[in-house]
């Protein structure tokens, strides 16, 4: 079963930085576009950043200039750098895959941004 396995989730102060991390099979990462959403208790999953397999990244507007998504090709990762969180950043993270036939979705990776 082909899976995308996350990791750096965790328990941070308002302010602080984590970085995100999933990994994804080779024969699916190239050619995909990758991307973080997120999910806070009682609201709906949403788009937190995306990068296509051309390198072209989109960000919802509440994590612009705080967080960035990159991609390493050699690894088949995808990052999403966060810095200067913020409480309202308190969600569980999941990682996204898009390929033309199908998506996979991530675990999910918890955030708790709290002092």
């Amino acid at each position: 079963q082909v899976q995308l396995v996350e990791s750096g989730g965790g328990l941070v102060q308002p302010g602080g930085s984590l970085r995100l991390s999933c990994a994804a099979p080779g024969s699916i990462f190239r050619g995909a576009t990758m991307g973080w959403y997120r999910q806070a208790p009682g609201k709906e999953r949403g788009l937190v950043a995306a990068i296509t397999n051309g390198g072209t990244t989109n960000y919802v507007d509440s994590v612009k200039g705080r967080f960035t998504i990159s991609g390493d090709n050699a690894k088949n990762t995808v990052y999403l750098q966060m810095n200067s969180l913020k409480p309202e950043d308190t969600a569980v993270y999941y990682c996204n895959l898009k390929r033309i036939l199908f998506e996979l979705w991530g675990q999910g990776t918890l955030v708790t941004v709290s002092s």
